[in-house]
């Protein structure tokens, strides 16, 4: 018979399992060239609660992007499991998957990806013709996420004739057209200017807030920090460091007379270090 810190522990384990949309156990991902083995994930195990806001941050060749394709079903890990709501996602067969994708996560991508010949409306109800929706049912919850969105107005204007900024807004809205648990964004920022960027930002976590969806972020920007509820730092392909926000020295500065927030250049350089292990001394001449 277990003891009662046995049961409890146990109960704790299970507690966990059902509150964490995302989780991922001992995950590696080797790709070979030749006769070498380059690890881009060496066994990482994380857990992301329901509307949790997530931030991935980490340096170029890092893991991040590699991790982030794995939650979202994009690629298969080459040991270890990935659970979205407790199941095994390599356990899923092509149509399974395709279900998985289209119903439970929604995608933003740096550079928008939105089909070129279609309107606004038209990229974002394409999502729901594949979930089922009629033509009456997608057109008016298109409309509705697009209001949402700020483009009320834009709903039959094709991408050339949208700026980034609203680019990325018809991308949101595409990504909320299924009601997904989960919104992965990779870069969502990248290709946007600091203002438009910060508006961004601050339309996610609204959609976060608002709906109680799990967003998951890979990225570069420090303002994406202000608004995470933890930040999952990968470095040569596993979890150097896991922060919440509110460990973080989050600074209010602006530019062009608008605020802008981050984290300070004394918190930057202290993650850097601590990631790298190593102390950065001054150069003598």
């Amino acid at each position: 018979m277990e003891d009662a810190a046995t049961a409890q522990q146990s109960a704790d384990s299970s507690m966990d399992r059902v509150q964490n949309i995302v989780r991922t156990k001992n995950v590696t991902k080797v790709y070979r060239m030749g006769d070498e083995e380059v690890y881009a994930l060496n066994g990482v195990t994380l857990g992301i609660k329901q509307g949790e806001y997530i931030s991935i941050m980490g340096p170029s060749g890092s893991g991040k992007s590699t991790l982030f394709n794995m939650v979202g079903g994009l690629d298969k890990p080459t040991e270890g499991s990935v659970y979205i709501d407790e199941v095994d996602v390599a356990q899923l067969d092509a149509y399974e998957l395709a279900w998985l994708r289209c119903r439970k996560i929604g995608y933003i991508f740096q550079s928008f990806n939105l089909i070129p010949v279609m309107t606004a409306l038209e990229n974002v109800t394409l999502p729901m013709t594949f979930a089922g929706l009629t033509t009456d049912e997608a057109r008016d919850k298109g409309c509705e996420l697009l209001e949402l969105v700020g483009l009320g107005e834009r709903v039959l204007h094709k991408p050339f004739q949208l700026s980034g900024g609203q680019q990325q807004r018809v991308a949101i809205a595409r990504a909320m057209a299924n009601d997904p648990a989960i919104l992965l964004a990779d870069e969502p920022t990248g290709n946007l200017d600091l203002s438009t960027g910060r508006e961004i930002i601050e339309l996610v976590r609204e959609m976060n807030e608002n709906s109680g969806v799990t967003i998951i972020s890979a990225t570069h920007d420090m303002k994406m920090l202000s608004v995470s509820d933890r930040i999952i730092w990968i470095r040569d392909g596993q979890i150097a460091k896991i922060e919440r926000r509110e460990d973080l020295d989050i600074s209010v500065g602006s530019i062009d007379g608008e605020e802008t927030g981050g984290v300070s250049s004394e918190q930057v350089k202290h993650t850097e270090e601590s990631l790298s292990g190593e102390e950065k001394t001054d150069k003598k001449e």
